[in-house]
């Protein structure tokens, strides 16, 4: 396949941490009679949940983005997905012939507008698989039951905190083939799962060696992407993580982009075989040993002393006024781990570096 020019795909008129249906009806609307677009539900305040499909061929995925409404760096990664298809490229042209691609680009669109996790009746979506208490639960049930896919995307956002394995890369994109039962055994689509996460691996080992992470595979029926594999469906989870001084997340976008692409055209390449079940395995599990901000050599708030420690410092996502504003707090782990990693490190006997944090008003969260 022809090398893709990412520039050329990326839509740049969709940014940022802030993604409601309000910055994507525009693109949907513009897309041509090749994309079949529904309103699929309605969410708990009455907002439209919208599909997109395209292609005709026999074997059918099934997309879904935003479940938690503050994970949006998928969303603008199948925008582009949508983008690229629209196009009349040979690639595009045989995705049609040997797919039929169904994507909900926003599922919780009043968590979306509030930019929180859960939906406005404060329910986690990705818990309610089984009692499906919620319209937005129950629509993409719905949707699984009518479309009766071969493949599940279950697209989502993960911390910055994550690193790979126990190394101080972080874990850009992370995977998981999710389980269907507590002993967390394979199935034969557990495993088509687990070899299409390798494919993807493969792809994304060129672009970002050593920064994908495999997802933590403890079982949950409450899960969706659990719930789907115990329906032997292969269900793949994708988390889109932190790349270096992307926190608006735009180089996130690109490599999930990338990975959608590699797996639907493993899929219409037949190629899922020539990858295995060790391959998934062999990629490391996330770690939980990143901090936005580490601080060493804290001189105390009266200058009389310095302590050798390390203060860590994360950022609060905050919505204000339709933008996301990142505000840091103290960061306390649940467990310390051996050794902290930070996306930035400071020392306060560098001036620079105390300079740059009285001016982001960091120091003052020290006392």
């Amino acid at each position: 396949m022809k090398a893709i020019d990412y520039s050329e795909i990326y839509v740049s008129s969709i940014q940022g941490r802030y993604i409601t249906y309000d910055h994507l009806n525009r693109f949907i609307l513009g897309l041509s009679k090749s994309f079949k677009v529904i309103t699929i539900g309605k969410s708990v305040r009455d907002e439209s949940i919208k599909s997109i499909t395209f292609g005709h061929g026999p074997v059918r995925i099934l997309m879904w983005s935003q479940m938690h409404g503050n994970e949006s760096t998928t969303t603008k990664a199948v925008i582009d997905l949508l983008n690229y298809l629209k196009h009349d490229s040979v690639n595009a042209l045989e995705i049609a012939n040997q797919c039929t691609i169904k994507i909900i680009p926003i599922l919780n669109p009043d968590g979306a507008r509030d930019y929180t996790r859960v939906n406005a009746n404060q329910i986690d979506l990705n818990r309610d698989a089984q009692d499906l208490t919620q319209p937005e639960s129950r629509i993409l049930k719905e949707e699984y039951d009518s479309f009766r896919p071969d493949f599940c995307f279950n697209l989502h956002d993960q911390r910055t905190i994550f690193n790979v394995g126990k190394t101080n890369k972080p874990a850009t994109v992370s995977f998981l083939a999710p389980a269907f039962n507590d002993e967390r055994n394979n199935s034969a689509s557990r495993k088509l799962s687990m070899q299409l996460i390798a494919a993807m691996n493969s792809e994304l080992q060129e672009l970002i060696p050593g920064q994908v992470g495999r997802y933590d595979d403890g079982f949950n029926a409450n899960c969706v992407g659990d719930a789907f594999q115990m329906r032997e469906t292969p269900t793949i989870l994708f988390e889109a993580g932190h790349y270096y001084e992307d926190y608006q997340r735009e180089k996130s976008r690109e490599f999930i982009f990338h990975s959608l692409l590699k797996g639907i055209n493993t899929i219409v390449l037949s190629q899922i075989e020539n990858f295995t079940v060790e391959q998934y395995l062999a990629i490391p599990e996330n770690g939980k040993q990143f901090v936005d901000i580490s601080i060493i050599n804290q001189k105390d708030l009266h200058n009389t002393k310095i302590i050798k420690s390390l203060f860590s410092i994360q950022y609060k996502e905050v919505l204000e006024v339709d933008k996301v504003v990142f505000s840091p707090v103290k960061h306390i782990f649940e467990t310390t781990p051996t050794e902290i990693f930070g996306h930035k490190t400071f020392n306060l006997e560098v001036k620079e570096d105390l300079e740059w944090l009285k001016k982001n008003d960091i120091l003052k969260l020290l006392d």
